[in-house]
């Protein structure tokens, strides 16, 4: 008798797949950590990604992927850009949303919470959302009643929503948001309500996984950033458990009509996450440098430890996965008193 699990279109044995995607596009975006170079970074770790796909059992799609992912032709190789066909086209059909490195300039910089970033869906189960388009967003962790926040409320609001939730006063929490002049008004506001607010550089996938662990000490998360960004995250909470709401917002004419192209009702109305993810959905991220969830890529000669979760809405099973890799050498391994697994 086949176990019911394996009825689903995203078996259980490609979430470890997954994770070996994501750990082989960290170590590669880890060799360019600090160097001060966004771009190589980008390249190598969707050269990474897309070759490590290349391996799986399934006819994939990229529904978004890297802004800057070179080409077939492109003389570093190609990368994982929208539309690209992955897998080796014998197994499930399936639409990927990837971001093989998160924060490109945190990384160049050796800053935290770079990370690589893959979610697998059902054809159909990711929103399509054209490039270049932002997002307001509002996220919390698991246990908040869907209801109790919504962009539609104040940031005042959100806030003592949320802290009468969790039998809390303003001041215990903790908001993350993206440091950007478009949000410096939010951040007033946040900061007028009395909560805490802890700014981030870049990533805001990053910030939004944190509400889920309580042990990162963020609460939720506000204000804009990418929109594409934003399914990513929605993919993320989906499997990982927690809410989020977003609004996509047009700063130009172009950006109007790409709104009005992704075939919304209302293209700037409220996004339910279930509005931006559908159907049975996989999620893995694997720490580039280290962050409030995942630990960076440790490196030695000829060896490494990387640090990943992955997850799925089926189950709801969440596993965290410390890989120890040869990376060439026999005598690869950690020095003495690494503690690495």
């Amino acid at each position: 008798m086949i176990p019911e699990d394996e009825y689903h279109v995203l078996e259980r044995n490609l979430a470890l797949e997954m994770a070996r995607v994501t750990e082989a596009s960290a170590l590669a975006a880890a060799m360019h950590l600090g160097r001060g170079d966004e771009r190589a970074a980008v390249r190598a770790a969707s050269r990474a990604m897309r070759t490590a796909l290349s391996g799986v059992g399934i006819a994939g799609r990229v529904v978004f992927g890297d802004a800057d992912p070179g080409g077939e032709d492109d003389e570093d190789g190609p990368g994982m850009g929208d539309g690209v066909a992955v897998g080796t086209r014998e197994g499930p059909n399936v639409e990927l949303a990837a971001q093989p490195l998160e924060g490109p300039t945190i990384c160049a910089t050796g800053m935290p919470n770079s990370l690589s970033l893959l979610a697998l869906a059902e054809s159909g189960g990711f929103l399509q959302v054209p490039p270049g388009l932002y997002m307001e967003k509002i996220a919390v962790g698991p246990r908040v009643p869907e209801g109790e926040i919504s962009l539609d409320r104040s940031p005042a609001e959100n806030i003592q929503a949320l802290a009468r939730v969790r039998g809390a006063q303003p001041n215990d929490l903790v908001v993350c948001i993206l440091d950007r002049p478009r949000n410096e008004s939010l951040i007033a506001e946040v900061r007028a309500a009395g909560a805490r607010v802890q700014l981030i550089q870049d990533g805001d996938v990053s910030g939004i996984m944190a509400t889920t662990d309580p042990r990162s000490g963020v609460d939720m998360l506000m204000g804009s950033g990418g929109a594409r960004e934003g399914v990513l995250s929605a993919a993320a909470l989906a499997c990982l458990g927690g809410w989020m709401q977003g609004r996509l917002i047009a700063r130009s004419d172009s950006e109007k009509a790409a709104l009005r192209a992704t075939g919304l009702r209302q293209p700037d109305g409220l996004l339910s996450m279930e509005d931006m993810v559908k159907g049975d959905v996989m999620f893995a991220a694997t720490g580039v440098t280290d962050g409030a969830i995942l630990q960076g890529v440790r490196r030695w000669p000829g060896g490494a430890v990387t640090h990943s979760i992955v997850a799925r809405t089926t189950s709801g099973t969440v596993r965290r996965i410390e890989a120890r890799h040869n990376l060439g050498r026999k005598d690869g391994l950690p020095p003495p008193g690494d503690g690495s697994a």
